[in-house]
């Protein structure tokens, strides 16, 4: 863990993975609520978590530095059902990444608990975790213009929902008519860090057991 000062009323904590980050952000935001860490805004990012309006930063970063991290707890509450066509131009692309059949992908993508690890790139944008390492894809070589809103996508160890038409680069497995940002709404964004959510097949493909349970050619991918 290394802890950056930013300004004068804040930190940067930089962790050497996105499962550190997830974990410290849930602890901070423990702390926060039992009233031992009084602090302006906590923001997670892919491995590192910033906090901002802090009274005393040296003290924050002392103890920072020396405390032991417990792993992220199971958060309560519901789990945000996202129902998605797996219809996406690059579906065949990721199966034969996978080394599994193009239905096999809809099958492990729906079977699968994901986590808002963090939000960015766009309003409404979640990075998702979930899949194993063994199910990450590069990004396209070529970035699109235009991505249509409501692409489900994946980059990397993450999967994204576009909340509106944009250039981007994921790869595009399905689409959903679910808005992940209204500003009318409150909260305008759907998704938050530290929410569950997962993806469901509006034609009946994909099923239940999670990624890691996957027997045959997935599990060889």
């Amino acid at each position: 863990m290394r802890v950056l000062p930013v300004g004068g009323d804040a930190l940067l904590v930089e962790v050497s993975s996105g499962e550190e980050a997830q974990a410290l952000h849930a602890e901070l935001l423990r702390r926060r609520a039992e009233g031992s860490l009084r602090v302006g805004e906590i923001v997670p990012a892919a491995r590192t978590v910033l906090l901002d309006g802090l009274p005393d930063p040296h003290r924050t970063a002392a103890e920072l530095t020396a405390a032991d991290i417990p792993p992220v707890p199971p958060r309560a509450g519901e789990t945000v059902e996202i129902p998605v066509r797996y219809d996406g131009p690059d579906l065949a692309d990721v199966a034969a990444h996978w080394g599994v059949p193009v239905h096999e992908v809809a099958r492990i993508h729906a079977g699968t608990g994901f986590r808002v690890a963090f939000c960015g790139f766009a309003p409404g944008f979640g990075y998702l975790t979930g899949l194993p390492p063994r199910y990450d894809v590069p990004r396209r070589s070529t970035p699109r213009t235009t991505v249509p809103a409501g692409s489900v996508a994946l980059a990397g160890p993450y999967t994204g929902v576009y909340p509106r038409s944009s250039p981007g680069g994921w790869q595009l497995i399905g689409t959903t008519d679910t808005v992940l940002w209204d500003h009318t709404r409150t909260p305008a964004a759907l998704l938050s860090p530290g929410t569950r959510v997962r993806f469901v097949p509006v034609d009946g493909t994909g099923a239940a057991g999670g990624a890691d349970a996957m027997a045959g050619p997935a599990g060889a991918a």
